[in-house]
C-alpha cells in the first residue's frame, strides 16, 4: 500500500512539474512574437471532418469543408490573442482553400493575400515537393519587422516542420539561411 501511494505522489509531481515549463515556453513564444521576425504557421480553424467532399471545387465554398461555428470563433479569438499580446503581424497570407481564406480573414490582422504556395496537397490534390518548396523559400525570405502569418493546412505544416498540428494551432518558426528553428507552439482557446 505504501509503494503504491508513493508511486502516485512520484507520478503527481512529476506531471505537476511539467507545467511551469508549458507556462515557460507559452510566455517565451509570445516574447519572441513581440520581438518580430517570425513566421506563424497556422493551421486553419476547426472544419469538421478530413479532406473535402466529392465534387470539391476551389472557387466554390459550398463544396469545400469549411468552418464551424466553433472554429469561426476561434479565429475571431485567435486574431484578438494575437492583438491583446502586441504582437505586430506584417502580412497575412492564406490557402486559397475557403476555411483557410475564412479563418485568416476573421483574424482581422490585415489584408489576406490567397497564396496557391499554401494550398493543401491532401490526396493528391497539388504537387507536395513544390507546395513545400515555395513556402520553405517565402518563409526563408521573410526578415520583417514584424511578423509572417500564413493560414495552410495540416499536411502543408507537417511537411513543413515534421510535425502534427491540430486545427486552429499555430507552430512559431525563426527563418535562417538553411531553413529555420522551430520557436515554440502556441494554442489559443476559443473565448
Amino acid at each position: 500500500m505504501f509503494n503504491l501511494r508513493f508511486f502516485t505522489l512520484c507520478m503527481l509531481s512529476g506531471l505537476l512539474s511539467l507545467l511551469p515549463l508549458t507556462t515557460y515556453a507559452n510566455t517565451a513564444t509570445w516574447q519572441a512574437l513581440q520581438e518580430g521576425g517570425l513566421v506563424i504557421l497556422m493551421r486553419h480553424s476547426l472544419a469538421p471532418g478530413i479532406g473535402d467532399p466529392p465534387g470539391f471545387v476551389l472557387e466554390a465554398c459550398e463544396t469545400q469543408r469549411n468552418l464551424s461555428s466553433e472554429g469561426r470563433a476561434h479565429a475571431v479569438a485567435a486574431g484578438q490573442a494575437l492583438r491583446e499580446r502586441g504582437v505586430a503581424i506584417d502580412a497575412v497570407y492564406s490557402s486559397q482553400w475557403c476555411r483557410a481564406l475564412e479563418t485568416a480573414e476573421l483574424m482581422a490582422l490585415g489584408s489576406v493575400v490567397p497564396a496557391p504556395w499554401l494550398n493543401s496537397f491532401f490526396r493528391g490534390r497539388g504537387d507536395q515537393v513544390a507546395i513545400t518548396q515555395a513556402a520553405r523559400e517565402r518563409m526563408a525570405g521573410w526578415q520583417g519587422p514584424g511578423n509572417m502569418l500564413l493560414v495552410t493546412h495540416q499536411v502543408n505544416i507537417t511537411a513543413l516542420t515534421g510535425g502534427g498540428v491540430s486545427s486552429g494551432e499555430m507552430v512559431v518558426v525563426r527563418p535562417q539561411e538553411e531553413g529555420f528553428t522551430v520557436v515554440g507552439r502556441l494554442s489559443v482557446p476559443s473565448r
